[in-house]
């Protein structure tokens, strides 16, 4: 062996010795979100050190739906333990109301509903979600909203009265079983439309009536979405709704459903952030004029990413945050926490978002 190659080899050697030590030193010092992989600091700057001027207020988030039957994001797989975490967590970020987003989807349902098994053909659930969340939402006293079964099918197809009729069975089923929960204070009407499905509002009118008047007029609520330039069929070649034909379409829509809806929630992540406001502004309006309370659901996911879904970017929360607390929303209720905004999330990034909000908000972790 030459000189050479035997400095080489010396050389390597140390390298990788070094390499190794490195690592080990990296792995001892701990790697948690806080510090950061493998650093270890006192501390000595603060968020507020390098924040720009403090214009944004924001309003709170106090409200957030629960998706365990899920359609486009991922099932994080949390048993009774891991579900109570994120309750704690809800609790200290100052969420008072939990929204069961569907009692089904298609072939899943969160619950063994004897109404759905009985006519559709759905899979039986290893675990009765509606009493874990109900437990756990009379432990933390959160106020628990049940939402209806979806088919995904039938009022799609304008077979609006199989959906309903699933529908009346299904509430009278879970008010027998459930209704004596403390927690239980209300009623999601869980099908999702914005203008193509507008005689979904005889489904909406008749479930919601039924729903109040089954369980001594209970809150109904519904969190339809903007037709704007993020949806998926605008995105395929369709056109956004201006905000005066987004008026004028709910203003129908609404006024068929008067007397079935408490809570008008709309989505808000299916337009552009400069023109939110001006949504905001017409469906705060529209709520008023049916005597709707208005909430603002905040989308806690980021649309403009090439990815579905992850976690929004704290800018962007703060920017809807804000935009909803200056046209006077009633409240804001996220989609959603557990996944997108949890520090028990399998997302990194949600923890982190959950720091940004509660030190905006001075929050106590």
């Amino acid at each position: 062996m030459n000189t050479k190659e035997s400095a080489r080899r010396d050389f390597i050697k140390k390298s990788a010795f070094g390499l190794a030590g490195a690592t080990s030193l990296l792995a001892c010092s701990g790697n948690n979100k806080n510090n950061g992989p493998g650093l270890k600091f006192k501390g000595s700057f603060k968020d507020d050190d390098f924040s720009t001027i403090d214009r944004f207020k924001g309003m709170p988030i106090k409200a957030t739906f629960i998706d365990e039957i899920s359609w486009d994001i991922p099932h994080q797989n949390w048993g009774v333990n891991e579900w109570e975490q994120d309750f704690i967590a809800m609790k200290k970020m100052g969420i008072d109301t939990v929204v069961m987003i569907r009692a089904g989807l298609g072939w899943w349902i969160a619950a063994p509903f004897e109404c759905i098994l009985k006519t559709e053909d759905v899979y039986y659930p290893p675990v009765d979600l509606v009493k874990l969340f109900l437990t756990l939402a009379d432990k933390y006293e959160i106020n628990f909203y049940f939402g209806m079964y979806d088919s995904g099918r039938y009022w799609l197809s304008n077979n609006y009265m199989k959906e309903i009729d699933l529908n009346l069975a299904l509430i009278e089923e879970t008010w027998k079983k459930y209704g004596e929960h403390k927690s239980f204070k209300g009623w999601y009407l869980s099908q999702e439309i914005s203008r193509r499905t507008k005689n979904m509002s005889k489904v909406y009118a008749t479930v919601g009536k039924y729903a109040k008047e089954l369980s001594g007029n209970l809150t109904t609520m519904i969190s339809p979405y903007i037709h704007g330039v993020k949806t998926d069929q605008v995105m395929s070649g369709d056109k956004a709704l201006s905000v005066s034909e987004h008026e004028t379409e709910w203003n129908a829509i609404l006024d068929n459903i008067q007397g079935a809806v408490d809570i008008l929630a709309f989505q808000d992540g299916q337009v552009d952030y400069n023109e939110l406001p001006d949504y905001l502004a017409v469906n705060k309006k529209l709520a008023d004029r049916y005597n709707m309370h208005c909430w603002t659901n905040i989308e806690s996911f980021d649309r403009d990413m090439p990815i579905r879904f992850m976690p929004i970017k704290w800018e962007k929360l703060l920017l809807k945050l804000e935009a909803a607390r200056k046209v006077g929303m009633e409240n804001a209720i996220t989609f959603e926490f557990s996944h997108f905004m949890s520090p028990n999330s399998t997302y990194l990034q949600a923890g982190y978002l959950y720091d940004r909000y509660c030190h905006h908000f001075k929050l106590n972790r």
